[in-house]
Formats: structure tokens, sequence, C-alpha cells
């Protein structure tokens, strides 16, 4: 069998793999930055109490295994009462561990402003409130888009592990498509392949362009 009479009979499934992760991955992403926004700011509070629980929830999703949380959430929760479809435990675990990556990223992008920004937001009697959401955040925001990139797209291969629950994505029709053919090469290098299109044609040029975006807003085009 040609790699073209390969691919014209499993297109659909690749479609239906590709679909999965792309929806996991929108949905990982919208999770992730939440948590992430969350307990950066956390983590600036002056009060104790909410620094260290930010810490706790960065640390623990950190320090241990995507895969780990993963089998937790789907296996281990339901033995609580806390039962997940495996759907919704692959994009929560998934956004639970890159919300703790990118709460640092949050944490460094506000402390990269410089002091001069703060003190003179202070100095024309902004509250906290309006001072972060209209003077600090704004130029946060544009130093982390480019490890946010990076961390996106570390999002979107982390989002394959989520095969291993049984979720439809692009890994598990994969994983079938060689389980049937045994086109080991064909079967894994077509989602290779899909994998390299999301990540290098469609996630980059995105944040590149939000990084433009951004830019010129601040006037730093």
């Amino acid at each position: 069998m040609s790699y073209w009479e390969f691919l014209a009979q499993n297109a659909p499934r690749y479609l239906d793999g590709t679909l999965v992760t792309i929806a996991q991955f929108f949905l990982s992403a919208m999770l992730a930055i939440l948590l992430a926004l969350t307990a950066g700011l956390m983590k600036l509070s002056r009060n104790v109490a909410v620094r260290w629980t930010a810490g706790v929830y960065i640390e623990i999703f950190r320090g241990t295994s995507l895969l780990i949380q993963l089998y937790w959430i789907f296996f281990v929760l339901p033995l609580f009462g806390l039962t997940l479809d495996k759907f919704y435990a692959g994009f929560v675990a998934v956004g639970l561990n890159l919300g703790a990556y990118g709460a640092e990223l949050v944490r460094g992008g506000i402390q990269s402003v410089p002091k001069g920004q703060w003190e003179a937001a202070y100095a024309i009697s902004m509250s906290p409130a309006k001072r972060m959401y209209r003077i600090i955040l704004p130029q946060a925001l544009l130093n982390m888009l480019p490890p946010w990139g990076n961390l996106m797209i570390e999002l979107l291969k982390a989002t394959a592990l989520v095969s291993l629950i049984s979720v439809t994505d692009l890994m598990f029709e994969a994983k079938q498509i060689n389980g049937s053919t045994f086109l080991s090469a064909q079967a894994f290098g077509t989602a290779l392949i899909i994998y390299y299109i999301l990540a290098r044609l469609i996630v980059t040029p995105f944040m590149r362009w939000l990084e433009r975006i951004m830019a010129r807003k601040l006037g730093r085009a």
C-alpha cells in the first residue's frame, strides 16, 4: 500500500482525532491562562495565606508528572466521589499542569515592569486594581507573550497524553490505525506532520501576531 492510499483510507479518522486534539488544546489553554493569571497575582499578594495557597498549587503541579496527575484525576478522584468524563479529565489535567508553569511567567512578567511605571500610577492616585489593569498588566503581557508562545506549544504536545485515558484525540487515532494496519511509519509519521502543522504553522504565527498587536497598542512597534 502506498502512502497516499494509506492516507486516503485513514484521512477521516485523522481528521476526527485532530478536531478532538484542537478542542483539548483550546480548553486546556483557556483553563491554564485563567489559573496562571490567578495564581501569578496571588503569588504577589501581601497576604501570606494567599501567597502560600498559590505556592502549594504551583509546587505540586510543577513538581509532579503530568501523566500521574492525569491518572489521579481520572482514576483516583472517583474513589472520593468525584468522577469526570475522560474528555473533561484530559483538558483539566493538562490545564492544571501548564497553568502552574504559566503562573511563574505571569509573576515574572509583572515584576519585569519598570518601577517607574508603578510609581507613576501611584502618583496619580490610581486604585491598586485600576493600576494593575490599566498600567501594569498590559506591559507585563507584552513581556510574557514570547515565553507563553513556547508554553502553548508545550501544551499542545502535552495533550497527546490524554490518549492514555482513551480520549479519541489524534494520538489515540494514530495508535488505533497502527494497531489495525501495522504501518507504524505511516501511522505515526502522519500524526507527527499534523502536530507540526498545528504547532509551527498555527500556534506560533498566532502568538507572534498577538505580540505585534500588543506592541502597537503600547507604542513599541
